[in-house]
């Protein structure tokens, strides 16, 4: 199609030269130069025409030689149905598995965000020690605010769990309470209504509320009359206002459906000790990452130093928001992508071993091509367009493969992990994944011509036509093909290595010991109504109701409530001080929980000394506080902690609570998270609305879940209920133990698929070797080789492949190991017990794979054997 620049401007050059010729020889004749080159042009006639057919014509001929040289491939390829079949197979395989994880990829890491300008876009929060980002007070953003001089704009954002009201009855939906310049920091507008007005964030000021384009039309059936129209939140009535655009997004909020203005109308927004905001800030321009990260440290150290109660220790953390949103998916994927990448390797290592030997067997046919006169090049564009056939099918196929996988993968994933990661909720094959899979075309395409195409240009053409290839094909398949062979068992084994590392992190992750029996647990989740729960009496009363009623169901033998389900998260801490203790105003942060008095029990946790909590642990009562084994071994080392007092850091009385009990350690941070000293305190002496329903059961606990949440109704249809499941559920079902179990079992499968292809890539090097050894073979069993010796040899053929494939693969696995540490848990990189197995499955699987072919040529009849040659 694009013709070369030189052999165009010869052809335009002979034009010139004959004009000229003519033009000389007209002015022999007497014309003057004008005259005589006119009629030379005129006689010769339209210099452009023949320049145009000039070119046209080349570009036919090329194309005349594409669709010739396609449609000998084709009939090649019918003519080969075992050889087509099973490269554009392996192909489609690894293009699949290359494809479907890059979609991933692309969706978490090279999209942008879909917001103005997004790389300007900041995280903003607190930091402390053993802790990078931490939530932010009230006051600390109004003064973070106001102070800093590199964004242009700050704000804030926290979860709401609002509850709305429908003709049904109470239904708890996610909800966010952001600052009024939060979308226009994000630089997002409304495709209906309005954005928020900078009074409606003040306490007394009007109730508004934003819908997300997915409530706008699952609840009200995208009408743009919706807005004005009321809605029941939380009991309050809140006017509609506008509707976020379809592509807005924004993972921090797990999939909002309802934005309210922030409004400091609690007794938390008045604290700076309260942290429970995040910020979101928007780069001036010009203004590096480290300029505003310095800035904001600065701004942080001046409020350290006005308030050294509150803000002792705590700095300032500001990250790309991309960065922050992508969080812990970012290293999880592209270990994906390398897996997928090693399997596509070997895939391609197994498809140009095919077309090598494929060339072998068409020496004789490229031989007489070229003795007819065929040029190398011609010969080459053939096998180019062989290649890019054979690419394009694998291509076609495996797109079609990745869209199952890409969809396959995305419903493997959680609701709830889900919504904390929107930018997977509309996956789809897109314009980036077709211009990578054209890339990994164009790539595997030239790979694919390279191997025939050398091969063609080392063989000797007269040989060629006198022997057909035969002498020589062993030697060469046996240098080429062998190495391809050590290439993929090498890639093998780094890929059984890596899903034996994670495999073995996976199963020490399911069987950390969480410190209670986690059997015969059901749980809820219940968010009170505001308006109807106002403050701790009314909450207490609605929870011991609840709770005698929970405990008179058939089957039910204990219950309880928990401010957060265990094994969830190490949030929820406390600043505390110890009574008689040294105090140099350093923090101490201690993760905390609101638990009813039967909650420990329930959980069948052992109490190590002093006692539990009991009912008449209430607000009449002296506040008192029950902490765990690493708790007391942290902070009370060699000394008996119960009847010891801690407190707030400024030891207000109201604050002062008594140690009555020390428990053993049991799981409350996720399972890969180190144990935190933890306080429990009285649910009845600090109630809130929000809390987790735990029922201990004597029978299958799935059977008690849908009666848990008709108790809770039968109190008050008013209250929410949801994410009803069993504790083992919730374990398994966590953030943890899902990125765990996903790459264990996706590397796993690329390791499979990839044991398999590299064993049937050794099988196809042995047979073809031995096959073309049948003379020397014959001649060694005529002159008294022995079966078991020829079976010997051809063994340890493969075994000198497999050795050195081993010796290489093992470098790439400890260091594959290295790479992944950070992903294992309780796994060492270089796992002595997993590289023993994986070396034994790769020689197992070379004796399998080698064995049929031995067996073969143990079998030669020497006679026939030299009679076929």
């Amino acid at each position: 199609m694009w013709r070369p620049k030189r052999r165009t401007e010869d052809f335009s050059a002979e034009i010139r030269a004959h004009l000229e010729l003519e033009t000389d020889a007209l002015k022999d004749e007497g014309l003057n130069a004008e005259e005589a080159a006119r009629q030379a042009r005129a006689r010769f006639g339209n210099v452009r025409g023949f320049e145009d057919r000039f070119r046209w014509s080349r570009r036919a001929s090329w194309l005349g030689h594409f669709v010739h040289d396609a449609g000998f491939a084709i009939r090649q390829m019918i003519k080969n149905p075992a050889f087509s079949v099973t490269a554009v197979a392996v192909l489609a395989l690894g293009m699949g598995a290359s494809v479907a994880i890059f979609a991933f990829v692309d969706a978490a890491l090279i999209k942008p965000l879909p917001y103005a300008d997004p790389q300007r876009l900041m995280h903003v929060t607190e930091s402390e020690a053993g802790f990078a980002r931490v939530n932010i007070s009230y006051p600390d953003y109004l003064d973070w605010k106001r102070m800093n001089t590199v964004l242009s704009s700050l704000d804030v954002f926290t979860g709401w769990p609002a509850l709305l009201a429908t003709p049904t009855g109470t239904e708890p939906t996610p909800g966010e309470r952001v600052s009024p310049g939060f979308f226009r920091t994000l630089g997002v507008v409304p495709v209906l209504g309005r954005d928020f007005h900078a009074n409606e964030e003040v306490v007394g000021g009007p109730n508004v509320v934003m819908l997300s384009y997915g409530a706008w039309q699952r609840r009200y059936g995208a009408r743009n009359d919706v807005i004005g129209h009321t809605v029941r939140l939380d009991g309050v009535v809140q006017t509609i206002i506008g509707v976020l655009p379809r592509e807005f997004e924004f993972a921090p909020s797990a999939a909002a459906e309802f934005w309210m203005p922030l409004k400091p109308e609690n007794h938390c927004d008045q604290q700076r000790d309260c942290h429970y905001l995040f910020g979101v800030g928007r780069l001036k321009e010009g203004v590096t990452v480290a300029a505003a990260r310095a800035n904001m440290q600065a701004i942080a150290q001046q409020l350290e130093r006005k308030y050294p109660d509150t803000n002792r220790g705590r700095g300032a953390s500001i990250e790309p928001l991309a960065k922050v949103i992508v969080g812990d998916v970012r290293p999880i994927l592209l270990l994906l992508l390398s897996g997928a990448g090693l399997l596509l390797l070997i895939a391609c290592v197994n498809v140009s071993s095919l077309l090598l030997v494929r060339s072998e067997s068409r020496r004789r046919e490229i031989a007489v091509r070229g003795a007819l006169g065929a040029s190398q090049a011609r010969i080459s564009r053939q096998f180019a367009t062989e290649s890019l056939l054979l690419t394009s099918c694998g291509v076609l196929l495996g797109l079609a493969l990745a869209d199952g996988m890409v969809q396959a993968l995305r419903r493997m994933i959680s609701k709830n992990m889900l919504a904390g990661m929107p930018y997977l909720a509309d996956l789809h094959l897109n314009t980036h994944i077709l211009q990578f899979a054209g890339l990994l075309t164009v790539l595997a395409s030239a790979l694919f011509a390279a191997a025939p195409i050398l091969h063609q240009f080392a063989s000797n053409l007269h040989e060629s036509l006198i022997e057909g290839g035969r002498t020589s094909a062993s030697t060469l398949w046996r240098r080429v093909g062998g190495r391809m062979v050590i290439i993929e068992l090498a890639a093998t084994m780094v890929l059984l290595t890596s899903a034996g590392l994670l495999g073995k992190s996976l199963y020490r992750l399911l069987h950390v010991d969480v410190g209670f029996d986690t059997d015969h647990l059901a749980t809820l989740h219940v968010r009170l109504p505001g308006l109807e729960f106002p403050d701790d009496r009314e909450q207490i009363t609605f929870a011991r109701r609840l709770l005698d009623r929970v405990e008179s169901l058939p089957g039910v033998q204990s219950a309880a409530v928990t401010s957060l389900l265990p094994v969830s998260c190490n949030c929820n801490t406390d600043w505390v001080r110890l009574l008689g203790k040294p105090f140099n105003g350093a923090h101490i942060t201690v993760v905390e929980r609101e638990v009813s008095p039967g909650f420990l029990n329930t959980l069948h946790v052992r109490l190590l000394a002093g006692r539990f909590f009991t009912d008449a642990d209430d607000a009449t009562k002296p506040k008192v506080v029950v902490i765990n084994r690493n708790f007391a071994h942290t902070y009370f080392p060699g000394e008996d902690p119960v009847g010891k007092r801690i407190g707030d850091v400024a030891l207000t009385p109201a604050s002062i609570r008594q140690i009555v009990g020390v428990v053993e350690d049991f799981k409350d941070g996720s399972l890969d998270e180190a144990q935190s000293p933890t306080e429990y305190e009285p649910y009845y002496q600090d109630a809130s609305s929000g809390f987790v329903l735990i029922a201990r059961t004597a029978q299958d606990e799935h059977t008690i879940l849908p009666t848990l949440a008709s108790a809770v109704h039968a109190i008050n249809l008013d209250v929410g209920t949801d994410a009803a499941s069993t504790m083992n559920e919730a374990i398994g079902q966590s953030q943890a133990a899902y990125f765990h179990r996903s790459t264990a079992y996706l590397v796993g499968g690329f390791a499979v698929l990839a044991l398999l292809l590299s064993g049937v890539g050794l099988y196809g090097v042995i047979a073809y070797s031995v096959s073309q050894r049948t003379r020397e073979i014959g001649v060694r069993m005529a002159l008294g080789a022995q079966r078991i010796a020829v079976r010997s040899m051809v063994l340890r053929e493969a075994g000198r492949l497999a050795l050195l494939g081993i010796l290489l693969g093992g470098a790439g696995s400890v260091g594959a190991g290295m790479l992944l540490q950070k992903l294992l848990f309780g796994v060492k990189a270089w796992d002595v017990s997993i590289l023993a197995v994986v070396m034994l499955v790769l020689l197992a699987a070379t004796l399998l794979a080698s064995y049929i072919p031995a067996h073969r040529a143990a079998s030669l009849n020497p006679v026939e054997a030299l009679r076929a040659e």
